[in-house]
Formats: structure tokens, sequence, C-alpha cells
């Protein structure tokens, strides 16, 4: 599993991020606080605080997470 901390401070991220991670046969999940949902879901992602970086979870098992994290780079914040 990796873990990094996304931005989706807009609703045009928000979709623009669901249509890229959809590609992947893999699981992600996005925490916020006590609140885990899964990152392909937008109206769960829309149930988040999206003011507020949110940890997103990848469980990419037999998926080359370098691919994974060429979309996902683009939201990621330090």
């Amino acid at each position: 599993m990796k873990t990094a901390k996304i931005s989706l401070n807009s609703i045009d991220k928000v979709k623009a991020f669901v249509n890229e991670i959809s590609k992947f046969d893999c699981d992600f999940d996005l925490v916020s606080g006590r609140y885990v949902i899964d990152a392909k879901s937008i109206m769960g992602i829309f149930s988040l605080d999206l003011s507020k970086p949110i940890d997103l979870n990848i469980h990419a098992d037999g998926t080359p997470l370098e691919e994974v994290m060429k979309v996902v780079s683009q939201y990621v914040i330090d």
C-alpha cells in the first residue's frame, strides 16, 4: 500500500481525479479523519471536507505503482 496527501479543492479536480483513477484495476481509499471512502466514488468524495488535504491510500496489487503515481502526482501536495 502507498499513501499520498492530495488536494481536491474544486469540482473539476474531483471529476478529473475520479476519471483518471477509474482506469486502474486497483483499490483507492480516501481517508479524512475517521472517514474512509472509495476514491472512485464522486458522491463519497463530496461527503468529505475538501478544503483540507486528504490522505489517499493506493492498494496497487498487480498494477504497476509507477503508472498509478504518474496519474496521481498532479493532485499530490507536500
